[in-house]
């Protein structure tokens, strides 16, 4: 079968591959489950198949043997009456029918194994997609937290290149109070300096 060829060949690759060579992880990631369960409907739809064919193979079979049982019947009720040649012609149609009956048995457990593979096909399949959704649920939450990280950091580089702005206006903020402050002192040195010469020279007129 195609499809089992196909289930295989996806289940077998490796998805962490197609993720490194993806531009685009998630959507990598959203679009290889769509392909495994569009795969694991298919496998559905064939196992429901299977199974209809299982069942009417056991329906023709269950047919085949109730007639056979009939006719083995009607065959010991006609040597009961003593009727020898209808009893040997149910006996010889009920062997024709036990040829049959052979036939759609290989028939009804061939069906049968069919349908039994196939569940256990459909069992494996839905396990492992179980698993794969729950590493594409872990996937999807590191490839958010790593899209946060990211705006983290271009919101530190842009802050720490604010630091180095405000750095540098601090600083000459700095240096201009310190002038200020240097002046301030100065004039006042000059303030004290001719305080001392008025007093001086008041000294000097009233001797």
């Amino acid at each position: 079968m195609g499809i089992l060829s196909r289930i295989r060949d996806i289940m077998s690759s490796n998805l962490n591959a197609l993720l490194e060579k993806s531009k685009d992880p998630e959507k990598t990631i959203d679009e290889f489950m769509r392909s495994v369960n569009s795969d694991l409907g298919q496998v559905k739809a064939e196992s429901a198949s299977m199974l209809g064919d299982e069942k009417r193979a056991k329906r023709v079979l269950d047919e085949c043997t109730a007639e056979i049982r009939k006719l083995q019947h009607y065959a010991e009720k006609a040597m009961e009456a003593g009727d020898d040649e209808n009893a040997r012609k149910f006996q010889d149609k009920k062997e024709l029918l036990a040829e049959k009956e052979a036939r759609l048995q290989a028939v009804y457990e061939t069906a049968a194994a069919n349908v039994a593979s196939m569940k256990q096909i459909q069992a494996k399949l839905e396990a492992d997609i179980g698993q794969l959704e729950a590493r594409r649920a872990k996937l999807k939450e590191k490839l958010a937290a790593a899209k946060i990280q990211q705006k983290l950091n271009s919101i530190g580089s842009t802050m720490n290149g604010n630091d180095a702005v405000f750095d540098a206006f601090e600083e000459k903020v700095n240096r201009t109070y310190d002038e200020a402050m240097a002046i301030a002192e100065l004039r006042a040195e000059k303030k004290d300096n001719f305080d001392e010469l008025f007093e001086q020279f008041e000294k000097g007129k009233k001797e």
